[in-house]
């Protein structure tokens, strides 16, 4: 969905993770815009200050859950392709809202839109948390949630309150905040699972969960897996054009995918691949060749399609400790002259 008169990409970009930060600044807001709008980027995302600004604005970064687990025990991930049905909720953390648009397998026939308020398909589904870029929304990212749902996934995107594209003050500088957001959806959503009368009730796998982002969400991702923002719960980790935030990755090593084009002119390059370069986790990294932005992830060309069998087979693999899928993804990352693959997956 094109969220129109919004911009994609982060302005003003800082690698925060001790694995080699680097800063990339550009000040020319208007100039990026409509270079942005020209292209066309569905996501509709806009994003701006640095990491480092946005965590110094929010004070001390969010306290990670406290918990620890051991990676899922192997199961089969569903190979049927999911009908998918949609929720609204909207979750509160020390006063802020979240409003969270909840994607899930439904019962019925496979493809169409996401339909509001369909049954919930038989079965537990593991939990993806995916968040917005700047000026972006959960709507603007509909078709890539639906497209994890209806792989045999329950996918939560929230709204984050001051940079959506109706937050109203707008303000950059609460990306700090978001981690702690992300994780405040993520204990809300578990919740479901037991919550009686919830039509989530019995079919969330609460052991396995991860989180995913493109751009600021990309950003808020890294939070996630980062210094005192880590959520322990984590056990994936997707990072979209995006780079480090919250200091180093912490906690038990957990499989992070990094896609990023190498001709991203908002994010660049050499921001994601710093923080990929100086994880010591299990990681794979998805190059664009002449990628913009968006990251892959709107659209159908050869090197989209890569982005979409990757982001699955990746999350079957961290989820479901599917080998199979693991074993594919480097098959799934290749496409001559448009994408490649390296990593230690």
């Amino acid at each position: 969905m094109r969220m129109r008169g919004a911009v994609a990409g982060l302005l003003l970009v800082v690698a925060l993770t001790g694995c080699g930060a680097k800063t990339d600044k550009a000040d020319q807001r208007s100039d990026v815009a409509a270079t942005e709008q020209a292209s066309g980027d569905p996501a509709g995302t806009a994003d701006g200050d640095p990491a480092q600004a946005a965590l110094a604005a929010a004070g001390a970064t969010p306290s990670a859950s406290a918990s620890r687990s051991a990676a899922p025990p192997a199961v089969k991930a569903p190979t049927q392709t999911f009908a998918v049905g949609v929720s609204s909720f909207t979750f509160t953390r020390a006063g802020r809202t979240l409003r969270t648009l909840v994607f899930y397998p439904a019962t019925g026939s496979s493809g169409g839109s996401p339909k509001s308020g369909a049954a919930v398909a038989g079965g537990r589904f593991p939990l993806v948390l995916w968040s917005h870029g700047l000026h972006g929304s959960p709507e603007g990212y509909q078709g890539v949630s639906a497209k994890i749902a209806a792989a045999g996934f329950v996918v939560a995107a929230p709204a984050y309150p001051y940079t959506n594209d109706k937050a109203n003050p707008f303000n950059q500088n609460d990306m700090g905040n978001q981690p702690a957001d992300a994780s405040a959806v993520i204990t809300e959503v578990l919740k479901l699972d037991t919550k009686a009368g919830a039509p989530l009730a019995g079919h969330i796998e609460t052991s396995r969960v991860a989180a995913g982002g493109h751009s600021a969400g990309g950003y808020t991702t890294a939070g996630l897996l980062s210094g005192s923002g880590r959520d322990s719960r984590l056990k994936g980790g997707i990072i979209v054009s995006g780079g480090g935030m919250g200091g180093k990755f912490s906690g038990a090593a957990t499989p992070v995918l990094f896609i990023h084009g190498d001709a991203d002119g908002t994010v660049p390059y050499s921001s994601g691949r710093s923080l990929y370069d100086g994880c010591t986790w299990p990681k794979a990294f998805l190059t664009l060749l002449g990628g913009d932005h968006g990251g892959g992830l709107f659209g159908s060309a050869p090197a989209n399609q890569a982005v979409s069998r990757t982001m699955l087979d990746f999350l079957r693999f961290a989820l479901y400790s599917d080998g199979a899928a693991k074993g594919r993804l480097r098959a799934d990352a290749t496409v001559s002259g448009a994408a490649k693959y390296d990593g230690t997956l």
